[in-house]
């Protein structure tokens, strides 16, 4: 499906070649020298931080590396991340909180790099909105969070839950009752938010559903599936690779350029150091739809 996804766009003058990076690192790093023996001077993906980092390795210095990951951590020495990293995710959610004066924020999240990375996100942000962020949270039994956030001195202003797997339900569900404005990052995306009242009212980064929807419409009819952020990492990520060779600038300085470019899961900027900025949509839950109700720039 990501073949298709990179297949929807396309333009005259570029040629766009895939090659399987397979299922380990090695794989990967041998689809990337073939890809630049071919002629490649940029190569787009893989997904996964340890292929990327071998990819990376593999190639030469003046080849970038623009991976779909969400790892931040992989940035640098020639690795552009593309994926919607959790601080991303934050910089929305979390500059509209502080717009709607919900000042007072507590996070949840889950054990691992996925829940470090977005409480060192909200630590980094707090300060410069003005937001009074309490002692991160890390999951435990969702029947108890009322008691905890009370333990950090009283009911907070909203809670910031980032993660979106199989325990965010219970734990939506068990603050539904606080009053408490619930916030989420760009993985609430993919799930089904509409059909649970426990969401109803909550806010969550997201693609600008309006330049996602052509799109995602192309993709579901090639596919009959639906697109996902990754699908979309995809087709921007060959687009940008096609708009900068028809520029003849596939290089870092092409990547880096500082008007940034815009995609269909919003606008973006990479930096020297690797990162990219991104600017996401804020949604809002609501009875069967979504409203949108903010969005940062870069």
């Amino acid at each position: 499906m990501l073949q298709t996804a990179a297949s929807l766009g396309g333009g005259p003058g570029i040629g766009i070649d895939i090659f399987d990076t397979g299922s380990t690192p090695e794989e990967a790093a041998a689809a990337a020298r073939n890809a630049v023996d071919a002629g490649a001077n940029m190569l787009i993906g893989p997904v996964f931080g340890a292929q990327a980092r071998a990819v990376a390795a593999a190639v030469p210095n003046q080849v970038p590396v623009v991976t779909m990951s969400n790892d931040a951590s992989l940035a640098g020495s020639g690795l552009y991340v593309f994926g919607i990293t959790p601080a991303h995710s934050a910089q929305a959610v979390l500059s509209l909180a502080a717009q709607r004066n919900l000042r007072d924020v507590a996070v949840i999240v889950p054990p691992g790099a996925f829940g470090a990375q977005s409480v060192a996100a909200v630590q980094a942000l707090a300060p410069q909105l003005g937001i009074q962020l309490r002692a991160p949270i890390v999951r435990g039994d969702p029947a108890g969070i009322g008691a905890a956030l009370a333990d950090g001195g009283g009911t907070p202003d909203a809670v910031y839950l980032p993660a979106a797997d199989g325990t965010l339900a219970p734990f939506a569900r068990a603050l539904s009752g606080l009053d408490i404005q619930l916030l989420g990052s760009a993985q609430w995306s993919a799930l089904d938010l509409e059909s649970d009242p426990a969401f109803n009212g909550a806010w969550f980064a997201a693609p600008d559903p309006l330049r996602f929807a052509p799109f995602r419409d192309a993709f579901a009819e090639a596919t009959g599936s639906n697109a996902g952020i990754i699908a979309g990492l995809t087709y921007d990520g060959t687009e940008l690779a096609r708009t900068l060779g028809r520029q003849g600038r596939q290089s870092r300085r092409g990547l880096q350029a500082e008007d940034g470019f815009s995609g269909v899961l919003g606008p973006y900027r990479f930096l020297r150091s690797g990162l990219c900025q991104r600017g996401l949509a804020v949604l809002r839950v609501g009875s069967g739809d979504f409203a949108l109700i903010g969005a940062t720039s870069v």
